[in-house]
């Protein structure tokens, strides 16, 4: 089992980093292979909106993108994985720019019919949600501001996997990060520790229903 993880931080060893590889680590810990990507050190180009992926190449698992840049290689190894961790600080009630940039190069993975006005596009290679995805987001404001300041940021983040047909497993909002005290650190960290090894128990879990279900 493959576990990606996409940290939408442009601090490589802030608390996004502290708790994408604390869970990252607790999907390791069940046997899962993981990976993590730092988006703010990935060469990824703005979507030009040209619609060329979408449109063309119905036939293909990722859509060409005239863009020459890291998205190609990241969606191939991305479409091969099992699940996914997003992590994301909250700037101006939104994920990073980064971590946006991304989600809209992501459309690659989506195809439309020419005459399919006004819908939303499909997935091109539906996951039957045998795939899951569990996503932290930091703010400064405390826990108690999780929907008001975190919501806007998990929305923003799930809405895709809801058309590639990927199910939330779990959404951690870690509060007051600018003045966390060690210990409130350390039990954030375990809850992130905790959430990776959900995530891989929950993925494992469908697909022994699956099975179960067809024999």
């Amino acid at each position: 089992m493959k576990i990606l993880g996409f940290m939408g931080s442009p601090r490589p060893k802030g608390l996004n980093a502290q708790l994408i590889d604390s869970a990252l680590k607790g999907a390791a810990s069940r046997g899962a292979e993981t990976r993590r990507y730092d988006l703010i050190k990935c060469n990824i180009n703005y979507c030009r909106g040209c619609f060329k992926c979408v449109h063309e190449n119905h036939e293909l698992p990722v859509g060409k993108c005239p863009l020459k840049d890291d998205m190609a290689r990241i969606l191939a190894e991305y479409s091969s994985a099992d699940g996914y961790i997003l992590t994301s600080p909250v700037y101006d009630v939104g994920v990073t720019a980064v971590m946006k940039t991304f989600l809209e190069r992501k459309f690659s993975l989506f195809y439309r019919q020419g005459g399919d006005h006004g819908k939303i596009p499909a997935a091109r290679v539906p996951a039957d949600f045998k795939k899951k995805v569990s996503f932290i987001v930091t703010g400064n404001c405390h826990d108690e501001y999780k929907e008001s300041m975190g919501g806007p940021c998990f929305e923003a983040m799930e809405s895709d996997f809801f058309i590639e047909q990927i199910d939330t497993v779990d959404k951690l909002f870690a509060g007051g990060a600018d003045n966390m005290s060690p210990e409130q650190t350390a039990e954030k960290v375990k809850e992130a520790f905790d959430l990776g090894m959900r995530l891989v128990d929950v993925i494992s879990s469908s697909r022994n229903d699956v099975s179960s279900i067809a024999s």
